[in-house]
This record gives structure tokens, sequence and C-alpha cells, in this order.
């Protein structure tokens, strides 16, 4: 016997996969359907892109793969403010962009986030850690 509520759950959790050979305009499809109300004009402005530029990806009528990196990050931190899961790296894949490596930003946090995990001992182990490979790195 099939439990209904597994099986939903199971669908729920296909949301979750990424979409692979996305391209842009159909990213930025799934994502502004997520939030109703928004539009590409919405985006545009939020993020700092003309809305000729954005119409063209949507339309595929402009090429995607020389976008400026601060570009797409932008497109993602307006996606993260309207409540929309994304990453960047969901952005540079379907732009046909190098996927590059974490920003200062996102490994500050990280290190932020392993940092309040420790115990206060080990705390204080890594700042003393941490400020002498601050003096070696001063040396050479």
């Amino acid at each position: 016997m099939t439990n209904p509520q597994r099986a939903s759950r199971d669908t729920e959790a296909g949301h979750d996969r990424p979409h692979r050979d996305e391209d842009l305009a159909a990213l930025l499809e799934r994502l502004l359907a997520q939030v109703p109300g928004r539009t590409q004009k919405d985006l545009a402005s939020a993020a700092g892109i003309s809305y000729p530029t954005l119409n063209a990806w949507m339309n595929r009528t402009r090429g995607t793969s020389r976008i400026a990196p601060e570009k797409l990050r932008a497109m993602v931190d307006v996606f993260r403010g309207w409540g929309v899961r994304t990453t960047p790296r969901e952005f540079f894949e379907a732009a046909g962009r190098p996927v590059p490596g974490p920003s200062a930003d996102e490994r500050e946090a990280r290190l932020l986030m392993l940092y309040r995990q420790l115990p206060e001992a080990r705390q204080r182990a890594l700042l003393r850690d941490a400020e002498m490979m601050l003096q070696v790195s001063r040396i050479t």
C-alpha cells in the first residue's frame, strides 16, 4: 500500500534538486514564478540592470556568456531578498559562465558559522592560530 504523504514529500523534494541544463532565461522564468506580483521590470530595477538587457536575456535574443559576475550576483541577491532560495552557482551555470569560488562574504559567513559552533576554549585557540597566521603572512 502506498502512503500518500510519502508520495507528496517525494514530489516536493524534487523541487529542491538542481535544474540541469537550464539556461538563464528558464532559470529567471522559474524564479520569477515563485514571487507572484514581481516582474522582469522589478528584477531589472532592483538588480541595477537595464530592462531591455534583461528582457533580451529572457527572450534569448542576447547572449549570456559575457554577463558581468556582479550582475549575476546582484540578481541572486534580489531573489534572495524576495525570499527565493537560489545560489550564485545556479546563475553562473545557467549563464554558461565558469562558477567562481565563494566570495569573501560567503567565506567570512562560513568561518563565523564554524566559529560559533566551537566551545569557548576552541574559539580562543582558533583566534590565537589566526593571529599567528597573520604574523607569519606579514613576514613573508
